[in-house]
């Protein structure tokens, strides 16, 4: 296990910027508001100096990516219509500056280009760059590509990527050379991160991704993942001022670190407080014994596991749970995580109506999520709740929740996550790639953490134990959904490194190993902050 914090996967890039140094690459902003800041930009310098700025940007990383020396390297920069490919075309001169020998294939009417990239493609020809015609033939050989750069498409593609332009993105994602995407990769929509045109659209698989002003929620979570590789942000030297707000923010360590407390010698089991996992209807009693077992062992004091059918006696591998009738139980103190095994039965309903009418802390997840989504009158006790409050839905929980479909829910993740947050009153962690925590107060978090090792049965549960037992600590709601889907993602990622996975990872195993990382992260925070 690694002993050191993970590097963020985003950063700022310098570009020779000032104030971009200091704007947060992990603030995310809309197409519409970007749009809105190169307005307000353009309006005050001369014409082309964005896309100088951004070319600028993009030629250091490329260089950044090829191996010494890079004179010798063979670069093919791909520019489409518009700005995008503009910015691939500038790009080429200063590689050209810097000794290279770049090609660009040029995919666009130059007599219906924007002005600014119309004079970047005749500064091109000028200066001799090498242009050749649209080819995914051209692509595929006779060159071995060191790199290729994709300047097809940027922010603005509302359509599906069509025509031989399917064959030429098909071409580049074949390729096993370092791909950098300018802006977003072509063909994947920046705010939601679907490919644009959905099962009929195809978009480009980068390796790296250099996103310009702001990024993106669209490049973190859904397909952006697949497709956006490493992000880097280049501010482009825009002044701070002309930044509204944004929308959300990409998560960290740093939203939650100082809620974790080093533990104190003068210290007992009731310092930690308890956690009741009720669940276990008939056939499903390991789901509650993995949100037990990770509660456990991510600190919590003391540990109940309720069943609705049939309690064990003991865990044989954690006897220090302690089994109990979900039926019989009282919910008078402690958090309480309610739903991993307990199905949708009236004798479970009767179960979720006293938890929901308890004082306790909550988290609800898979079938207490079902119920609500089938009684709305338990929804009604949910929202009128003052204690705190957590949900876990994946897509399709969520969307039955918001009484829409999965395809609504993940064509706009944050809106749905949000939605659901203030109609219920609860932060809730929307699963999936890029899982969104949204609170009732409008804020947004995209987690940056975990891949696909996590998409197997019982790793929910598992996030589910731990959102309990964070909770439990005391730390306050929101920050208890970050930490503990930031854990759940790095203990994956952490595991991963190691040859566990990302094929055959089971959710058991990701329990001791957040252990240690939690412990990890605890202690260089205390140490960080007192050091002796």
């Amino acid at each position: 296990m690694t002993d050191h914090l993970p590097s963020p996967r985003v950063a700022n890039i310098a570009n020779g910027a000032g104030s971009s140094s200091l704007h947060d690459p992990t603030a995310l902003y809309t197409v519409a508001q970007i749009r809105d800041i190169e307005r307000a930009t353009l309006s005050s310098i001369p014409p082309g100096t964005l896309m100088q700025r951004a070319a600028k940007a993009a030629a250091s990383m490329a260089l950044s990516l090829l191996k010494p020396p890079p004179g010798s390297a063979k670069v093919l920069l791909v520019a489409g219509p518009g700005n995008n490919g503009g910015d691939a075309l500038v790009m080429a001169c200063l590689l050209a500056d810097a000794g290279l020998h770049p090609t660009v294939m040029v995919c666009a009417d130059p007599a219906r280009q924007p002005e600014d990239a119309q004079r970047a493609l005749e500064r091109a020809q000028a200066v001799g760059i090498r242009l050749i015609a649209p080819s995914a033939e051209a692509i595929r050989y006779p060159v071995d590509w060191d790199l290729v750069v994709d300047g097809l498409f940027g922010i603005g593609l509302t359509r599906a990527i069509s025509g031989p332009l399917v064959a030429l993105v098909e071409a580049i994602n074949a390729l096993r050379c370092p791909v950098l995407s300018l802006d977003i990769p072509s063909g994947l929509d920046a705010d939601n991160g679907c490919v644009v045109g959905g099962v009929d659209g195809v978009a480009v698989v980068a390796t790296h991704t250099l996103t310009f002003i702001g990024n993106k929620p669209g490049l973190h979570t859904n397909e952006g993942r697949d497709h956006a590789g490493e992000v880097q942000v280049a501010g482009l030297d825009i002044d701070l001022s002309a930044f509204s707000p944004a929308r959300a923010f990409l998560g960290s360590e740093r939203l939650f670190l100082s809620h974790l407390r080093k533990r104190r010698h003068s210290s007992h089991k009731g310092s930690y407080g308890d956690v009741t996992v009720v669940g276990g209807a008939q056939g499903m009693a390991g789901a509650p014994v993995l949100s037990s077992r990770a509660a456990a062992h991510c600190g919590a004091g003391r540990v109940f596991t309720a069943f609705l059918h049939n309690p064990p006696a003991y865990d044989f591998l954690h006897p220090e749970l302690m089994c109990r009738d979900a039926v019989q139980l009282e919910f008078h103190t402690g958090v309480v995580v309610a739903g991993p095994g307990l199905g949708t039965s009236d004798e479970a309903y009767s179960v979720l109506e006293r938890v929901l009418q308890s004082d306790c802390p909550l988290v609800l997840d898979a079938d207490a999520l079902n119920l609500l989504s089938r009684h709305r009158d338990l929804i009604t006790l949910l929202s009128q709740r003052t204690a705190p409050a957590m949900l876990t839905p994946h897509p399709l929980e969520a969307a039955r929740l918001l009484q829409s479909d999965t395809h609504q829910v993940q064509a706009d993740r944050l809106t749905a996550a949000s939605t659901l947050a203030q109609q219920c009153n609860a932060v809730v962690i929307l699963k999936g790639s890029g899982s969104i925590i949204a609170a009732p107060d409008g804020s947004l978090v995209i987690n940056p953490t975990g891949n696909p090792a996590l998409a197997t049965a019982g790793s929910g549960d598992v996030l589910a134990g731990m959102c309990g037992a964070l909770l439990a600590q005391s730390l306050p709601c929101r920050e208890a959904a970050l930490a503990a889907t930031w854990l759940h993602g790095q203990t994956a990622d952490a595991l991963v490194k190691q040859g566990v996975g990302p094929i055959g990872m089971t959710a058991g195993e990701l329990i001791p190993a957040a252990r240690q990382i939690l412990n990890q992260l605890t202690e260089q925070h205390a140490q960080r902050h007192n050091p002796r």
